[in-house]
């Protein structure tokens, strides 16, 4: 049995076990889905400014849509047109269906594609918002949208005029509180196992968990490619793709029953 095997085997038998699962999800789970990778939704960005002469961190920050919401706006519907048409993919499915077998199973996500919420998790915390929640920035109108085709960019508030903004942290902005709130009751009322998948956990809202879990003795795997910020102190580490190590996973914990004579 290869040293990947033996790994595989160990993770599935601690999913099967636990109870109370606290998954987190970065651009890689995407990136099955045909996103691209770069801070899960720039990759179009990689290396190379704006047409204004930006990076796209300046771009898409809450200083440039206080003072230029049109050039914001416009590297979010690019993002966005770019982004169309994809859909959660298995590991979205997998985790979403453990969920419902397991009411202890929850999703931090630094994801804007709203996937895991549209494969079916509901003890789901966006941390970075949702690309298709829409609110105004002077008023308390908002609205959900299935994507950007036909809006005006950027598109006006249809109550007071005012312009409608993706419910999205943008660089510079403060992480939303009731989010944190979420994490720190989840934390607090105890985990079983931590997995952390396609994520390069860079960010210490999205390391803390998994450290978290180190310091207490808890489970942890992480289910990504290459090295991040978290891989020398994970239990167990899986150099896979999402959309691969998942549905492996899952048939190990499910083993055939065998053939009746």
């Amino acid at each position: 049995m290869s040293g990947q095997d033996r790994e595989l085997d160990a993770v599935a038998a601690l999913l099967a076990r636990a109870r109370r699962i606290l998954f987190i999800t970065g651009a890689g789970i995407s990136a099955d889905s045909g996103l691209p990778t770069y801070r899960g939704i720039g990759g179009l960005y990689h290396e190379r400014l704006t047409d204004e002469g930006l990076t796209i961190e300046q771009a898409l920050s809450g200083q440039m849509l206080a003072a230029h919401p049109e050039v914001t706006w416009k590297y979010l519907a690019e993002i966005e047109a770019n982004c169309r048409g994809t859909r959660p993919n298995i590991a979205h499915d997998i985790i979403a269906t453990l969920e419902r077998d397991r009411p202890g199973v929850w999703v931090l996500t630094q994801n804007v594609d709203s996937f895991h919420h549209l494969a079916g998790s509901r003890n789901l915390i966006e941390i970075h918002g949702s690309l298709h929640r829409l609110r105004c920035t002077e008023c308390p109108h908002t609205r959900s949208v299935p994507d950007f085709a036909g809006l005006q960019i950027p598109p006006p508030c249809p109550l007071c005029g005012g312009v409608l903004r993706p419910n999205v942290v943008l660089f510079g902005e403060e992480l939303p509180p009731r989010a944190i709130e979420r994490l720190e009751g989840v934390l607090a009322n105890g985990l079983d196992l931590i997995v952390s998948i396609g994520t390069t956990s860079v960010f210490p809202y999205i390391a803390g968990p998994v450290v978290w879990g180190y310091r207490r003795g808890v489970p942890t795997v992480e289910i990504n490619p290459g090295d991040t910020d978290v891989s020398h102190i994970v239990d167990h580490r899986l150099r896979m793709r999402a959309a691969e190590a998942m549905p492996e996973l899952w048939r190990r914990m499910h083993p055939a029953e065998p053939a009746e004579d």
